[in-house]
C-alpha cells in the first residue's frame, strides 16, 4: 500500500502525533531550553534532543530558530498575560489585587521559571521583526492591566480625580518591582510561592509603614 504523504494536510503531526500535539511538545522543550541557556547559546539540536524529535522536523514546523523562539513567546505570553488577566477580573482592588497578581505569578513560574527570562534574556535579537511584534503585544497587554491596577490604587486614596502622570509613574515603579521580586524569587529557588508571597506582604507593610519626614510631603506651589 503507498505512504500517505502528510504534505498537503496541515494538521497532520508525525508519527500518528496530531500537529498541535507535536507542536506543544517542541515549544514546552524550546521554552525550556530558551529560557535556561538564553537565545544566544540555545541551539535548535539540543531542542529536538529535549523534544525527542529531529532538527528538521522543527524547521519544517517553525521556519528558523527565530520563528520558534516568536512561538515560544507568544505560548509564554498567553500564560502569563493571562493568568494576570485571570486575577484582575475578579473582585480585588489596590494591594489585595497586587499580592493577588504576584501569588499568582509565582505559582505559575514554580513548574516552569523559564517562562519569565524569555522576555528578559538580553541575548535575544529584539529587532528581529517576529520576535518585536510578539515582545510589543504582550508587553503592551501586561502594561494595560498595571495601568488599570495602579488607577484604582490610586482612586482609593485621592479619590475620582488621578493624576495621570501620577498614574504613570506608579505604573512604571510597579512593573520594575514585580520584574525585581519575580526576578530575585528565581534566583531563590528554595523559597516556594507562599514563602515568597508571605515575604511580598512583609515588604509591602514596612515599606508603607514607614513615616515620611515633614519636607516630602510640603504643599505644592501655586
Amino acid at each position: 500500500m503507498a505512504r500517505t504523504s502528510t504534505a498537503h494536510r496541515p494538521n497532520a503531526g508525525t508519527k500518528g502525533v496530531p500537529r498541535a500535539d507535536r507542536e506543544e511538545q517542541i515549544l514546552l522543550a524550546a521554552s525550556e531550553v530558551f529560557g535556561t541557556a538564553g537565545f544566544a547559546s540555545a541551539s535548535v539540536a539540543a531542542i529536538a534532543a529535549r523534544a525527542g524529535i529531529s532538527k528538521p522536523l522543527i524547521y519544517n514546523y517553525f521556519g528558523s530558530k527565530e520563528g520558534l523562539f516568536t512561538a515560544c513567546l507568544h505560548r509564554g505570553g498567553e500564560i502569563l498575560a493571562g493568568e494576570m488577566e485571570r486575577i484582575a477580573s475578579g473582585d480585588a482592588v489596590g494591594l489585595e489585587r497586587a499580592l493577588l497578581t504576584l501569588e499568582g505569578i509565582f505559582r505559575l513560574l514554580e513548574p516552569q521559571p523559564w517562562l519569565w527570562r524569555l522576555f528578559f534574556d538580553p541575548t535575544v535579537p529584539r529587532s528581529e521583526r517576529g520576535i518585536a511584534a510578539e515582545m510589543a503585544l504582550h508587553t503592551d497587554r501586561i502594561t494595560a492591566l498595571a495601568d488599570e491596577g495602579v488607577a484604582e490604587m490610586l482612586r482609593l486614596t485621592a479619590g475620582p480625580d488621578v493624576d495621570p502622570l501620577d498614574a504613570s509613574a506608579l505604573s512604571a515603579v510597579w512593573m520594575s518591582i514585580v520584574d525585581a521580586l519575580v526576578t530575585w524569587w528565581l534566583q531563590h529557588p528554595d523559597q516556594s510561592p507562599e514563602e515568597m508571597t508571605q515575604r511580598c506582604v512583609r515588604l509591602f507593610v514596612a515599606a508603607l509603614s514607614a513615616e515620611f519626614p515633614a519636607s516630602a510631603v510640603a504643599a505644592p506651589a501655586d
